[in-house]
């Protein structure tokens, strides 16, 4: 189910990338990304984002970042390989291409589904950034960052 509400910065979800996009862009069906931006006036029901992958890049170039585990939700296929941030991998996608990621258990007070909210922290995305800026052949600005 479709997002209806703009996520935060540092946010993981899930996206889906199957219909409308064409290889070289990214075309894996349903992929976590993190979300980059806050709201941003006159662009509702728009999220800008990065994909994430659990494949290694070969190289690894300024652009990929290696998220630690933790930071991913602790369920068996988002634990079983690392994954990295594909900083030059930026889109700006609608809310109905995003869902949260549901942990597969139930509040025991209320029986509703239970979803992974948890958000990167301030010096994990600054690394992110600088990742996204030298993405975009512009990495001399992160040392503003």
């Amino acid at each position: 189910m479709a997002i209806e509400f703009h996520p935060s910065a540092g946010q993981i979800l899930l996206c889906d990338f199957s219909v409308g996009f064409k290889e070289p862009e990214m075309v894996k069906s349903h992929r976590p990304v993190i979300v980059l931006t806050p709201p941003i006036s006159g662009r509702s029901n728009l999220v800008t984002i990065l994909a994430l992958s659990t494949s290694s890049p070969n190289p690894i170039m300024p652009y990929h970042y290696k998220l630690p585990n933790a930071s991913m939700p602790q369920l068996g296929r988002f634990q079983e390989k690392d994954t990295w941030v594909k900083a030059d991998m930026i889109y700006t996608v609608g809310f109905h291409r995003l869902d949260l990621i549901r942990l597969g258990k139930r509040d025991v007070n209320t029986n509703k589904r239970l979803y992974f909210k948890k958000r990167l922290g301030r010096e994990q995305m600054t690394e992110i950034y600088k990742c996204m800026l030298n993405g975009l052949n512009l990495g001399q600005l992160g040392e503003h960052l």
